[in-house]
């Protein structure tokens, strides 16, 4: 594991068989760094600095297929711009309430830019440290909280 000191707060970064499996607040360095986990600080810090506009960097989720989908489809979002659960749901054909939840179980927050994702009628929630506080201050840093200013 290892960690990165950001302006959203000390981020750790778990990797597992040559895949990012984890992004975690508070996190704290472990053991000696991989390629992988130095490219994954590298890269956060550039993402921090705002010299770095889409994560290139090979994940893992370990869950369902349906949370697979979810995440490779947060994944594309470009920097800059959101999209909301339905429209999410409408791609996957699936209702939007189980896209929030999948949203919510996101298990690399940031890289996998959860953040990015709306409700219909709102910011919607954030399952990292400090809430929708800091889904609101990582949107205004990608300068996509144009509705939030």
């Amino acid at each position: 594991m290892i960690s990165v000191e950001t302006q959203f707060g000390r981020l750790g970064v778990e990797e597992t068989d040559g895949a990012l499996t984890r992004l975690f607040w508070n996190g704290r360095d472990d053991g000696e760094p991989t390629a992988l986990l130095r490219e994954a600080a590298a890269q956060l810090m550039a993402y921090d600095e705002g010299k770095l506009d889409r994560f290139d960097l090979p994940y893992r989720i370990d869950g369902s297929k349906f949370q697979k989908q979810v995440c490779d489809l947060m994944y594309a979002i470009p920097l800059g711009e959101t999209r909301t659960y339905g429209e999410i749901a409408k791609e996957l054909g699936q209702p939007a309430q189980p896209v929030g939840q999948a949203c919510g179980a996101n298990p690399i927050p940031v890289i996998i830019p959860c953040h990015r994702v709306l409700a219909a009628s709102g910011l919607g929630g954030f399952s990292g440290d400090g809430g929708v506080e800091t889904k609101v201050a990582l949107l205004r840093h990608e300068r996509a909280a144009g509705l939030l200013i």
